[in-house]
């Protein structure tokens, strides 16, 4: 894939960022943007308008995005790029479930892109609250601020940000209320995780290398594992979590387009729909996990007190914000399948959670074992397996687990790693994954992003797992102690098939 999608170039827009005084707006958005701008790869002419309950001028606002980009930005601050940059930035304040605030938007951004002579292209970012879409949507359209989409310019585009419902039932209500004031072609759903450098590169090294390909599948896969591992606890996301858990806050989402990625077909070309279609296609073939399976399929449990780089951790029910008698789940294992011909009979085994041993994204790729022959004879010491580990974070990169001839007279293997780093053969850090995301959005490409029948179906398999929980209830979960790399039965999910966890 090209930076910004296949032959598509970011266009001159302004950006509208619903919540633009708060944290994700001041640590990744605004700086995404400005790293852009260091790239060479902004359009030449844009504007960002922040909107906010807080009361701030535009010197203000620019003061703080300063300040956010001085600490989260990737690149330092260059006085002379910031010059050009803060004239671009602006704020208003106002109450988005007030009719009034929509025609101020509009107004404001009318006198914008009159001084700046912008085109009219317009991004509206919904960093607020699932309950806050349809006032904000509905606004959007009676002030006249969404351009229909038959016409080519000037465009009209909206971000929503993650979670898209707690459910089935309420994702589709958010995707029918946000899809009644914007066409689907309209709506970029945002995942931030399909952002990242080394996830993107998923695709590439399945489909541009020629010795991944011809073996990507049940005759020598010999199971998949995917992991996300967080070193912090809930902090102070406890009010958030407690409505969510570890399922719907990073399975549902993040993990399942990862596999998606692993498992997905090879698209005909990249065009959007057509990698999304084949995305959805893996969806629709994962193996329900519902009544008695789910006990056998899935694992959850809570952290427990104990130190994470010699800190003391309180236990999750004893977090601020936390129910005492609470049943959410702060780590989540799963076993599944996805019944087609490529993968038939091989295990994806899903883990995650909070206040483990350190943090670590990664897809751990196990080839089958070699025959019994050879180099693998004594059955009481197996060889170890090849393995293809790309890791996510927190250092991107690739690595390839090969058997070789350990020095010396006697001919004895040993396993060794090959790795690669992007930092180190490319020279720099790689982009956030806003700004790629970001980027593509102004360039309309929405390759990865997820299209409402995703959305639905990740939430449809996710919402037999939580149903199949609500209906056996239960008052203790099992736990795991801080710093630790998770319960034992998570451990005997994976070791009743012979298999273990990979030690990150």
């Amino acid at each position: 894939m090209s930076q910004a999608g296949p032959g598509s170039s970011a266009e001159p827009c302004t950006l509208v960022i619903f919540g633009g005084s708060g944290d994700l707006a001041k640590r990744k958005l605004v700086p995404a943007v400005y790293n852009l701008l260091l790239d060479g790869v902004l359009p030449p002419n844009y504007a960002i308008l922040g909107l906010g309950r807080k009361p701030l001028s535009d010197e203000e606002f620019r003061a703080s995005s300063r300040d956010g980009i001085t600490k989260h930005s990737r690149q330092k601050l260059a006085d002379e790029k910031w010059k050009d940059f803060e004239r671009r930035l602006f704020y208003l304040s106002g109450s988005i479930e007030e009719p009034q605030i929509y025609h101020d938007i509009k107004t404001r951004c009318e006198k914008i892109e009159a001084e700046l002579k912008l085109p009219g292209n317009r991004i509206f970012y919904l960093a607020i609250p699932p309950t806050s879409f349809a006032p904000a949507c509905e606004g959007l359209k009676q002030a006249g601020l969404i351009q229909a989409t038959g016409n080519k310019t000037p465009f009209s585009r909206v971000i929503v940000e993650k979670p898209i419902g707690h459910d089935l039932a309420s994702a589709r209500e958010i995707n029918s209320t946000v899809g009644r004031v914007f066409h689907e072609s309209q709506i970029f759903r945002i995942d931030h995780y399909l952002g990242k450098e080394t996830v993107q590169n998923l695709l590439v090294i399945r489909f541009a290398n020629s010795i991944f390909e011809p073996i990507w599948n049940h005759k020598y896969i010999d199971h998949v594992q995917i992991t996300v591992s967080e070193a912090e606890g809930v902090g102070t996301r406890a009010t958030y979590y407690e409505e969510a858990g570890a399922l719907r806050d990073m399975v549902q989402n993040h993990i399942l387009q990862l596999m998606c990625l692993v498992a997905m077909e090879p698209p005909y070309s990249l065009d959007p729909d057509v990698v999304r279609n084949a995305r959805i296609d893996v969806l629709r073939c994962l193996q329900p996990i519902a009544g008695k399976d789910i006990e056998k399929f899935v694992v959850r449990a809570q952290y427990s007190n104990g130190k994470i780089h010699g800190t003391e951790v309180p236990g999750y029910r004893h977090e601020a914000g936390v129910r005492p008698d609470s049943t959410v789940e702060t780590y989540v294992a799963l076993k599944l399948f996805v019944e087609n011909w490529r993968w038939a009979g091989v295990p994806f085994y899903l883990r995650t959670g909070k206040a483990m041993t350190k943090r670590a994204s990664e897809i751990a790729v196990q080839f089958k074992d070699i025959p019994q022959i050879l180099f693998n004879i004594n059955p009481a010491a197996p060889q170890a397996p090849n393995v293809l580990t790309l890791r996510i974070q927190p250092e991107e990169g690739l690595s390839l687990r090969i058997m070789s001839k350990q020095p010396g007279s006697r001919t004895q293997t040993h396993p060794v790693e090959m790795h690669f780093k992007y930092g180190d053969v490319f020279g720099a850090p790689s982009p956030e994954a806003y700004e790629r995301l970001l980027l593509d959005v102004m360039a309309g490409d929405a390759s990865l992003f997820m299209r409402r029948d995703a959305v639905e179906a990740s939430w449809a398999w996710v919402t037999g797992i939580l149903d199949g929980w609500n209906a056996h209830g239960t008052k203790w979960l099992p736990e795991y102690p801080a710093g630790s790399a998770g319960p034992v039965e998570a451990d005997r999910l994976i070791q009743n098939d012979g298999r273990a966890w990979r030690v990150l």
